[in-house]
């Protein structure tokens, strides 16, 4: 017959699995999305300046903008060629 002591210590080790488990993998989520992005970001930045220059549309590549690239994706290059009509 097994202990209830050993059952619950069972139970709760398995439950700190469970919140370690969750602690480590929403991070490593969140970093292989910004990796993704500044990924995407940094291609779609490159096309644009490639084909933008046909018709008038360049956007530097300074630290900046390739943050911006990075971290936001495609609503950052979308955010970089309104911003260079607005000003």
């Amino acid at each position: 017959m097994v202990d209830i002591g050993v059952v619950l210590a069972f139970l709760f080790g398995l439950f700190l699995l469970y919140i370690l488990g969750m602690l480590l993998v929403i991070p490593i989520r969140l970093i292989i999305k910004l990796i993704i992005n500044g990924i995407l970001g940094g291609i779609l930045l490159l096309i644009v300046n490639l084909i933008g220059s046909f018709i008038g549309i360049n956007i530097t590549i300074n630290p900046l903008t390739a943050i911006i690239a990075g971290v936001l994706g495609i609503p950052g290059i979308i955010l970089l060629i309104v911003l260079q009509f607005m000003l």
